[in-house]
Formats: C-alpha cells, structure tokens, sequence
C-alpha cells in the first residue's frame, strides 16, 4: 500500500486542538477520505463524537495519554485506520500528553513502509506563555519543543502582550520552526500538513503516566435501566471525572449552561442531549462555547478536567437533577 500521509497535531489542554481539527475537516478536497486516531485523558470519548460530524473515521484511545498507552491500544487503533486505505491519517494526542514516544513509533521499523510522517503542529493559546502553570510544565515545553509548525490559536482573544511573549519564546526556539502562525478559531491551512518533519529533540525525558494500560480500555455500555456510567482517571498532576448518559436523558440547555459558567474547572468538554437538541460544549477558563450537533439517539458524554480533585459527588447530583425527568415534574 501506499505511504499514508499523517500529521500529529498537539497542544496543551485549552488550545484548541479538536476546533483545528473540525477546520481541517471542514475544507479537505471532497474527494479524499480522513482518519483520526484521537486520544483523551479521560475516559468517556468526547471529542470522537465531535468529529464523527465530519465524516472523518474515527478510533479512540480514551482513559490515558497516547504515549503511555504507545503499545497495543495505540497499535491497534492505528492498524484498523490504515486499513480503510485513508488519503491522510491524523493523530491528536491529550492536551497533557508528551508527543515524543508518539512519533517514535509512527517512524518504527512497524510502520516506516506505511506512513508517511510529516510535521507536527502544535496549537498554543498565547496567554500561556505568561503563566508559569504552562510555561514550567514539562509536557507543555516539549509539544512545543518536538513542534516542526507551533500555530498561536485564540488571537482574537489576546492582547499585545500576550502576542509578544509568544512571539518572544518563538525566536529564541532552536532549532527554528518551520512555520510559526496566529489564527483565529483554530484555522490551520491544509498546505501546513505537507510540510516536511525535521528530527528535533525533547527537552526532557518522558516519565509514563500512572494510570498507564496494556489493553485498550472496554466500550461503554450500559446495562438496563442504567441511567449513567461515571469514570475518573488522574496522572500528570490533573484529575478527571467523566459521565455517560443514556441517551433518553434529554438536560436542560439553560441550567447546563449556568453549570458551566460556574465550575471551577481547568476543562470541561461535553456533548449533550438537551430539550432543544444535541449540542457541544467547550469550556476553558468558565468561557462557554457553544455548537449544535446533528446527533439523534446519542449518548450525553460530559468530561471535568482539573489539577485538583473536584466535588465529583455533587457534581453529579446537580447533573442528574437537570435531566428531562426532573423537568417534567
């Protein structure tokens, strides 16, 4: 077969990575066929369901970073893609993963006569280069560091000086970037995936996560009359909390709204079944986004990321008190 061309596409969590992807999607040729390998820290499968609207084909490797789980889930969800015969293969690892490990294996002895690597692009949000929370962490130094294209997303949202710290932490990168970009709504050019890969180094040693897997992790399934499934997952100094609601569960658009304007939380990324249709939420910094989904008889699939352990009890009490049945009392 012919070598697939593929792009990984990183960045920390808030960038923006899956609106680049959806913009992608939106104006590749209508001729050729797309695949994406989606990984997410958590375990409930969000951003799959986004992209699904695409028409992309989709695998997930939920409940982890990619390059922990760089074995047999990884493999595996890589192997069924290519063998749909896809005109170009993308791979978005975890806002908190390290690409390093990613890459070596899709330039393995395994996949070398497959695939045909090209740049890594790496979305940043510029108001990160001025927070240490960002800016120590040692993942978010190494997307940065592996990055052949790094694209300042949100720059409609920043101000000067958030522009110039970016700028200023671009010039002094070694070695020089291929291409270095400011975009509005993750708009990333479809010539920036033919871009050439250059081998570029770490700047740290990857350290596998705690909640590392051999075996790709169960599909979600809930039994009779079971109203939801709850995961958690945590590695890397953050903690998530996932639901998976069945999909007679309709949620009041108003009030889930008000709930995520309110929680305190890192991210929170949902797609939801609400009274007025199905919608996908995208919360950075308690900023609500907000996007209608053609989706019918879909499970509501809500993920909570934060770097300390929320009230997930409560949380879920809330959320189970805005379903349909409670609006129909």
């Amino acid at each position: 077969m012919k070598r697939i061309p593929t792009n990984i596409i990183t960045g920390f969590l808030g960038a923006g990575k899956t609106t680049s992807i959806l913009s992608l999607l939106a104006r590749k040729p209508e001729h050729e066929k797309w695949a994406i390998l989606i990984n997410e820290f958590g375990n409930v499968g969000v951003d799959g369901a986004i992209l699904e609207q695409q028409g992309a084909i989709i695998k997930e490797v939920p409940g982890g970073c990619m390059c922990c789980v760089a074995g047999l889930p990884m493999s595996v969800g890589i192997n069924a893609l290519l063998a749909q015969k896809p005109d170009r293969l993308l791979l978005e690892p975890t806002g908190l993963g390290h690409p390093k490990e990613v890459i070596h294996k899709l330039t393995s002895e395994s996949y070398r006569n497959y695939v045909d690597l090209r740049a890594t692009i790496t979305v940043v949000d510029p108001r990160h280069f001025a927070d240490s929370v960002y800016t120590d962490n040692v993942n978010f130094q190494d997307q940065l560091a592996l990055a052949d294209v790094v694209v300042a997303n949100k720059i409609d949202q920043c101000d000067d000086f958030d522009l110039y710290t970016f700028q200023t932490a671009m010039e002094k990168a070694e070695p020089k970037k291929a291409l270095i970009a400011e975009v509005e709504h993750g708009r990333l050019e479809l010539e920036w995936l033919d871009i050439e890969r250059t081998d570029r180094q770490a700047q740290h040693s990857h350290h596998h996560h705690e909640h590392d897997q051999t075996e790709p992790l169960p599909e979600l399934e809930l039994a009779p009359g079971q109203q939801f499934i709850r995961k958690e997952n945590h590695g890397q100094g953050y903690h998530s909390c996932g639901w998976f609601f069945a999909a007679d569960q309709l949620f009041e658009f108003s009030k889930l709204f008000s709930l995520f304007s309110n929680l305190s939380a890192n991210r929170i990324k949902a797609v939801v079944n609400t009274e007025n249709g199905c919608f996908a939420f995208n919360v950075v910094n308690q900023v609500v986004s907000v996007n209608e989904l053609s989706l019918e008889g879909f499970e509501s699939r809500i993920e909570v990321i934060d770097n300390e352990i929320l009230p997930w009890d409560e949380l879920e009490k809330i959320l189970c008190s805005i379903t349909a049945n409670t609006i129909a009392k």
